[in-house]
């Protein structure tokens, strides 16, 4: 992400918080957060987009990005129920349960109203829900011999499948080794930026040179 960020022209930070399973707890880590992104966008500019990397840090990160105008990436465990809901007010009823298309909306709209308008971005599906009616499809189709186990595009396909309007890539884990194991694959859904629709990330071609594990090492 580092060389990513220099290639772009675009200036990268990483800093620290308190970890939610030490002393400080949960609490002790959100309100570090509600103190500090304050201070950092007044240092690096509402143009700063955030990330963490923690799921308690979500909720207090979307409060304070909302309330100053900053850029969110979207949730760690990218989701539009992780963070939003709580950091907006929004609330769920029964029947809307599994209604992906209904909870993004609902979503959607308190971002809007929060002024988060091509600022704000998260997976229009939840990555557990997904997997589960993704991978499970692609088993059915597998045990009716209409797909291939390890078959990349199968995969992909039955993961679409349960999550009409995104999409899917994936690239092959590569370990230590540098070998590329053909039954580890990493993937990622189109990122669904509130007010503006996906980015098509999915389609985006990855340089070679950010597959090389010495990256910013050298």
């Amino acid at each position: 992400m580092k060389v990513a960020c220099e290639d772009l022209g675009l200036k990268f930070i990483s800093v620290g918080a308190p970890d939610p399973t030490s002393d400080v707890g949960v609490a002790g880590a959100q309100q570090f957060i509600l103190e500090k992104v304050p201070t950092w966008i007044e240092e690096y500019g509402k143009n700063s987009a955030f990330f963490a990397t923690n799921d308690s840090l979500q909720e207090p990160l979307v409060r304070r990005v909302a309330e100053l105008g900053a850029i969110y990436i979207e949730p760690a465990y990218a989701s539009p129920i992780l963070g939003y809901p709580g950091a907006l007010g929004v609330k769920f009823e029964e029947s809307d349960k599994g209604d992906w298309p209904k909870l993004l909306k609902k979503v959607e709209d308190a971002v809007i109203e929060a002024g988060g308008v091509g600022r704000m971005a998260t997976w229009a599906y939840s990555y557990a829900y997904s997997c589960v009616v993704g991978l499970g499809e692609h088993a059915k189709m597998v045990i009716e011999g209409k797909s291939e186990l390890l078959n990349k595009d199968d995969i992909l396909d039955a993961l679409n499948k349960g999550t009409p309007g995104s999409e899917w890539n994936s690239s092959y884990y590569v370990d230590a080794d540098d070998v590329a194991r053909k039954n580890f694959m990493l993937i990622y859904q189109d990122t669904y930026v509130f007010g503006k629709g996906y980015l098509k990330l999915t389609s985006e071609i990855v340089p070679e040179k950010y597959y090389d594990k010495n990256i910013g090492k050298k």
